[in-house]
């Protein structure tokens, strides 16, 4: 894995809480922390409730950093997103949900039915209450299914900030799972109690700990490649990932701005084990002034900086928008080589794929000859061409060139066609791969535009066609 794709884990409930005031700068100290997800075999323990009782709040608070966003209104966490978590030498993996709604919108029931998913997979559940307005109707229907599950549940009455507030619990007793743990998520309070508790009941590990499971804070496993699935809202990417990991990870909606975080999950593939990480919608800057959507961006901008490859999803039948391009920019410019996704393809007729393809070529002539694909994510078709195209992509990427050919291939497009100004390469070598990056000594300063002629000659001599290369000048004195 190169360094652009390590991530560093940070533990325990007394570091980080809530997400920072609507408008923080996400490249101080306190900008949110990218997605790690858990390595497999840990003890799942799914965080569930209804909306706003804090789950995504007591999640920060457990593993120490502002991992889920949180927003002071309903309904910002949709998706299921697992992060590693350890407390007192016990790893294990949390499971934050969105809010579970006995009856809602049919987003609502979606959100919900995720919900199901992680309680039916967890060897712990944590039932998040609001303990200043009380055991809820919905509370109660939550309460009611989990009475009947097999794993442990442990009630948090959570918002029980001071000691004013602890006789507050006993009307939780009511839901019938057992004494309520008084905690402020917000605050730290009671949480190391609770977490004594939690890790009492979580099963023993079998025997000894499997070589190939990372622990809680390490790096991610070399060769495991990251690949984000980035785009404007609603083109599909929720769509995409879902039928790339084989399950309804992510909630679906044909409503704009339904995925709020970044999700990843480790596909066991033939090329070996990919990381796909599905990203909330990008929308310009001027329409990101909530503060859940100005987090998403910062974390899909995070998930495109530390990503191998980035599937750049289209709606086909919209054709390429302002949008789009901007996004392109970003994400090449992050050195992330890029395979475009021109989805709902099935949707098109002979004459507007004619016009999209065209308009495809006139307005994405910067990012080179990346690769371009057709595809339905809603039926499949296309989709088996994206892991063969993937790994031409990513050998690119990584490509080591030796020296004695770099100089050679830089020698006769200097000989074909000489510098301006008397300027002359000296020596070049490649100094790092993901992406391939070579280093030209000069005389003098180059022209940008004799640079991007030297960098073609590159492209053209090693097949670098489909990923960034980047190209350092040093001068010599």
């Amino acid at each position: 894995m190169s360094e652009r794709s390590e991530r560093t884990r940070q533990h325990g409930p007394s570091g980080g809480v809530a997400a920072a005031p609507n408008g923080a700068d996400p490249d101080t100290g306190d900008q949110a922390t990218a997605g790690v997800p858990s390595p497999p075999g840990l003890p799942l323990v799914a965080i569930v409730g209804r909306p706003n009782v804090g789950k995504s709040t007591l999640v920060n608070r457990i593993i120490g950093r502002r991992e889920a966003i949180v927003e002071e209104r309903p309904g910002v966490t949709r998706d299921r997103k697992e992060v590693a978590a350890e407390w007192n030498g016990r790893d294990f993996t949390l499971i934050d949900t969105g809010g579970w709604l006995a009856r809602g919108t049919e987003l609502d029931d979606k959100v919900s039915r995720q919900s199901e998913q992680a309680i039916a997979s967890a060897d712990a559940i944590v039932l998040v209450v609001d303990a200043t307005t009380g055991a809820t109707e919905d509370d109660d229907r939550v309460a009611r299914v989990l009475r009947g599950a097999t794993a442990p549940v442990l009630v948090v009455a959570n918002k029980v900030d001071g000691e004013s507030r602890d006789h507050l619990v006993w009307d939780l007793l009511r839901l019938g799972l057992g004494e309520p743990h008084a905690v402020s998520a917000l605050h730290g309070r009671g949480t190391g109690d609770m977490l004594d508790a939690l890790v009492a009941v979580l099963p023993e590990p079998a025997g000894d700990p499997d070589p190939d499971v990372v622990p809680a804070g390490a790096a991610p496993t070399d060769g495991q490649l990251a690949v984000a699935i980035v785009g404007r809202p609603n083109v599909g990417k929720s769509t995409l990932f879902n039928r790339l990991i084989g399950e309804e990870r992510a909630v679906v909606h044909d409503r704009a701005g339904t995925t709020r975080d970044s999700v990843d999950t480790v596909v066991e593939t033939g090329a070996g084990p990919i990381r796909f990480v599905d990203t909330a919608g990008m929308r310009r800057r001027a329409k990101t002034s909530e503060g859940a959507e100005y987090y998403s961006l910062v974390r899909a901008l995070q998930s495109v900086d530390t990503a191998d490859v980035a599937f750049l999803v289209i709606d086909a039948t919209e054709g390429i928008t302002h949008q789009d391009q901007r996004l392109a920019e970003r994400v090449d410019a992050a050195g992330c080589p890029i395979v475009v996704l021109l989805n709902k393809w099935e949707r098109l007729d002979a004459e507007a794929r004619r016009l999209v393809t065209e308009d495809m070529t006139r307005r994405m002539a910067f990012i080179g000859e990346a690769p371009v694909l057709h595809i339905s994510a809603l039926t499949g078709k296309g989709v088996d061409k994206l892991l063969p195209t993937l790994a031409g992509t990513i050998d690119q990427y990584r490509r080591r060139v030796p020296t004695r050919r770099v100089n050679e291939v830089i020698g006769a497009a200097q000989a074909a066609t000489p510098a301006p100004h008397g300027a002359r390469v000296l020596y070049a070598t490649q100094g790092a791969t993901d992406p391939p990056t070579f280093t030209l000594f000069t005389n003098k300063d180059v022209a940008p535009s004799y640079l991007r002629y030297l960098e073609r000659a590159l492209r053209e001599a090693f097949d670098l066609h489909q990923t960034a290369v980047k190209l350092r000048v040093r001068r010599r004195s």
